[in-house]
């Protein structure tokens, strides 16, 4: 079967433990003719053969049957993808007519390439092997090994939003589309049971198009009774589905189990006075609603999230964090070395920035990258991630919680940091020199803290007292942190509010410039894919891409000599 025959559709799935085939003799020629000084796909292909090797790929692949399309081809192709922004179809496009992705890829010049629908089978592969990441790290790894990324420098992480690749849909369009969606997905699975089950004819005349394709009624009253029709069909639905004599494994179908869930956050089901079921919109105050993180938004993709940040973004999706290098030095070599983005980390988009800091440090110390200092955007970490950090070796330049007592708020009165605090005979002393009566460790929200208790004759008779407490018990408590988490918050707080530290943090400004150019060069801000697994593979070859484009301009274009406009020309002329 020659390489053309899969145009027909199919796809080869077994590895040929190659790597990139070399390049045919006529296409190298072709190719220097045509861009005498290269192109990026063509120095990707003479600098980072080796990150696009098939051996990485083998698990998923496998060894029988006829020959396929190696893998390390099909990544190269997709980074090559990304950095360009392209659709499957334009790729597959770009291989079969470009020059330069013909050399990149080792194919002769009359080579039809491959069908476009190779590229979304090779990512579903990918998927179903845990292989999201693999080209990226390969790539991160050879840029550590050739010194273009070292360990104990600086590096910096932000965090943007990713709208989902599902359309938004109201309370009432999710309703009725996770009742469409379950019924299309069991007339492919099992039509003849569908049609005795339910009625298909009546169901068809509300759900043989999107219902989001068709104006919903604008009167209260009939959007109600929609939404009730809607509920009464995906429970009728649902019962079907687990009747005794229902196949069992219909159960499992996805969308099946979609509607149950969004069912369930949707609806509320009583029995009246006659027994009967009686299906009604769930209403927050009194029947309650799933916490965001867990609500669905979509039947169509399980993991895409409603979230808001700030007053004014709200967006159905997903959430990326990348992190890349901040050196401002040069390598051993001499050469200013390009910032590179070194992890990426995708979540649901309801994830707080914090949660996802740990396993980014963690991901860059496993790779021996293990920056020295960490400038990361306003998530707010906590005492232990900071202490922990610091044990690693990693100073995180981020900004800390402020003290949040009323106090504190306030701007008036004694805060935590008027008390002195003797860790040694475990007493603390306020700012009108009573000493604390009662040190008793605690557990708190899972964390270890100490509770100061003062004593009610001194704080009744003190004379600021207005300014130390208002509790109702009439004396001041405090809760700490143990010794060194105290210690390390305090520091904090206090060194942010110096401009030598709103200097220094003013460098993780720069990780913006990054998530710029990723969202207008590789489409990082729109989902292409449903799902968290593929989203995450997206995000993960968008930031190979970005790096490959990054290592291209400091391979070709050397150092840039700054920009002067002619109007200072002319001033210079002028003063000479």
């Amino acid at each position: 079967m020659s390489r053309g025959q899969a145009v027909a559709g199919v796809v080869r799935v077994s590895m040929r433990a190659v790597g990139l085939p070399e390049v045919p003799e006529q296409t190298a020629l072709v190719a220097a003719a045509a861009f005498p000084k290269g192109t990026l796909a063509m120095r990707v292909r003479e600098r980072l053969a080796e990150v696009f090797a098939d051996e990485p790929f083998a698990s998923a692949f496998g060894v029988r049957g006829a020959p396929g399309l190696p893998p390390g081809m099909l990544a190269l192709v997709t980074v090559l993808q990304f950095a360009e922004n392209l659709t499957d179809r334009q790729a597959a496009g770009m291989v079969a007519r470009a020059i330069d992705w013909k050399y990149a890829v080792g194919l002769e010049l009359t080579d039809p390439g491959f069908d476009f629908t190779v590229l979304a089978k090779f990512r579903a592969r990918l998927v179903e092997h845990g292989m999201e990441r693999l080209l990226f790290d390969r790539l991160v790894e050879h840029c550590r090994r050739e010194g273009l990324i070292a360990a104990g420098g600086k590096q910096r992480t932000d965090s943007t939003h990713v709208i989902s690749a599902v359309r938004d849909l109201n309370r009432l369009e999710l309703a009725g589309e996770s009742v469409r969606a379950a019924l299309e997905a069991l007339a492919i699975a099992a039509p003849a049971w569908l049609g005795q089950a339910m009625p298909v004819a009546e169901l068809e005349l509300r759900y043989a198009a999107r219902v989001d394709s068709w104006r919903l009624p604008t009167s209260k009253t009939k959007r109600d009774r929609l939404a009730e029709v809607y509920g009464q069909d995906a429970l009728a639905l649902l019962h079907a589905v687990h009747a005794p004599g229902a196949p069992v494994w219909l159960r499992e179908i996805e969308a099946v189990q979609l509607l149950r869930r969004i069912f369930v956050q949707t609806y509320y089901v009583h029995t009246d006075a006659r027994g009967r079921e009686v299906v009604r919109k769930r209403e927050a105050e009194k029947d309650g609603v799933p916490p965001g993180h867990l609500r669905l938004a979509s039947p169509h993709d399980a993991d895409a999230r409603w979230s808001a940040k700030g007053d004014e973004l709200f967006w159905c999706g997903y959430k990326v964090r990348l992190t890349e290098t901040c050196d401002d030095k040069a390598s051993g070599t001499g050469a200013r070395t390009p910032n590179l983005i070194t992890d990426v980390a995708t979540t649901v988009s309801t994830a707080p920035d914090v949660t996802a800091t740990a396993g980014i440090q963690q991901r860059l110390t496993g790779r021996q990258l293990k920056p020295g200092e960490h400038y990361l955007d306003s998530g707010y970490p906590s005492a232990d991630l900071v202490t922990a950090a610091a044990h690693e070796g990693i100073a995180m330049i981020t900004p800390l919680l402020a003290d949040h007592s009323p106090q504190a708020r306030a701007a008036d009165g004694f805060d935590k940091s008027a008390f002195r605090i003797d860790w040694t005979t475990r007493q603390v002393r306020c700012p009108e020199s009573r000493t604390s009566t009662g040190w008793y460790p605690v557990q708190q929200h899972g964390h270890d803290a100490i509770v100061i208790e003062f004593a009610r004759s001194d704080c009744g008779s003190c004379p600021s007292r207005d300014k130390c407490t208002t509790a109702a018990r009439g004396n001041r408590m405090l809760t700490l942190r143990p010794r060194e988490l105290h210690e390390t918050v305090t520091v904090a707080r206090a060194e942010q509010n110096t401009d030598t530290w709103q200097a220094r943090y003013a460098l993780r400004a720069g990780v913006e410039g990054t998530i710029n150019q990723a969202l207008d060069v590789t489409g990082l801000r729109r989902a292409r894919y449903r799902g968290l697994p593929k989203v995450s593979l997206q995000h993960a070859y968008s930031a190979a891409a970005t790096n490959v484009i990054r290592l291209d301009a400091h391979w070709s274009e050397g150092p840039r000599r700054p920009q002067t406009s002619r109007l200072t020309r002319l001033a210079h002329q002028l003063a000479a």
